[in-house]
């Protein structure tokens, strides 16, 4: 009989898509729940039913609202500790944030196993909390900033979760030299930032080459980015999330992108040449050491979002042109590190993880 275990997920698109990877890896082998928030929820495909809506919101620094916050956490709690008895679930997953507190505390309280998932270079907040109660953490190197060294043990190393569809993914070249293509990728809620700084570049860009460009963008920004690609007689396809992103990998000659442990594993492991902006406001400045580990391997470039962000981005686009050995032994680097990564091998990896004691 299969033991029931629970992923618990919720809020962004960096959160939610390793919970189904977890979920595709689990599912032959346990029988496999999923909770979500409804932030979260949006990025659940239509296919996907094992999963229950347990909202939480933050708690709130407004004073007046935090008594609210606080009985909306308490409901959540309860609300969790029933549907984990009532499922009979014996072992918890969950991939962070705020809003796996709520079935954590739980399951502390019915003293079910505890897995964790990191994928980030820095420890989060809600692992940190209960790193201590779980019986390992799943994570993709053992340098994480602000772990503890007493809880160093508990870690287990996996390759990164990828999409099962990744691994049939590979750029196989990158010639191009009347037509450029460009993906930008600013991330599941989509990148204000980008779509208001780039803008100078892109246009200077396509004054030197043909220009394609593939843009990530929320529902607000849509229509002004259309109305600029149109007017400057850019090529351009907008979108706000896409399961197939890679799907046509040959045609995309570079990425710009931010920096989320999951968009850049996938990009390194289709070994797509990209320039890494971290987000300089996520939490614990997480997303600029994700990008400075694959900057430090030679994977990709790095450039921190400042008032100079356009016309370094310039600079660099336009020295592919001069010298597009650069780009090869960005490909070869990324080539070296994942030529042996497997979805058979994560999954197997996972299993042996979940039947330790």
């Amino acid at each position: 009989m299969k033991e029931n275990i629970l992923i618990t997920t919720g809020g962004s698109g960096g959160h939610v898509v390793p919970a189904q990877i977890l979920n595709e890896h689990l599912k032959d082998h346990f029988k496999v729940f999923l909770t979500c928030d409804v932030r979260g929820s949006k990025f659940f495909e239509n296919n996907i039913k094992n999963y229950k809506l347990i909202n939480v919101l933050p708690l709130t620094k407004n004073i007046f609202l935090l008594p609210w916050s606080i009985i909306i956490f308490i409901f959540a709690i309860l609300k969790s500790f029933v549907y984990l008895k009532s499922k009979k679930i014996k072992t918890v997953i969950s991939t962070g944030g705020y809003m796996s507190l709520p079935i954590c505390v739980s399951a502390k309280m019915l003293n079910l196993k505890i897995i964790l998932f990191e994928p980030n270079l820095v420890l989060g907040r809600s692992n940190l909390f209960f790193l201590s109660h779980c019986s390992s953490i799943i994570c993709y190197s053992e340098d994480i900033r602000n772990f503890p060294l007493k809880f160093k043990k508990k870690i287990k190393l996996i390759s990164p979760l990828l999409r099962k569809s990744i691994y049939s993914q590979k750029k196989e070249n990158n010639d191009f030299e009347k037509k450029l293509k460009i993906l930008i990728i600013g991330g599941s809620q989509g990148a204000d930032f980008f779509q208001k700084n780039l803008k100078d570049t892109i246009l200077k860009i396509s004054n030197i080459v043909e220009l394609d460009i593939l843009h990530q963008t929320n529902n607000k920004n849509k229509e002004n980015l259309r109305n600029f690609y149109e007017q400057n007689k850019i090529k351009n396809e907008l979108f706000n999330f896409k399961n197939n992103l890679f799907e046509n990998v040959n045609e995309i000659n570079f990425c710009i992108t931010r920096a989320g442990a999951s968009s850049l594993a996938e990009l390194v492991q289709i070994n797509l040449p990209f320039v890494a902006i971290p987000f300089p406001h996520a939490k614990d400045n997480h997303q600029y050491y994700n990008g400075l580990f694959y900057k430090n391997l030679n994977c990709c470039w790095m450039i921190e979002q400042d008032p100079n962000i356009s016309s370094n981005l310039l600079s660099l686009i336009n020295s592919f042109f001069k010298n597009k050995s650069e780009l090869k032994k960005k490909t070869d680097a990324m080539r070296k590190i994942t030529y042996e990564n497997s979805w058979n091998n994560i999954n197997l990896r996972l299993i042996q993880i979940l039947n330790e004691n």
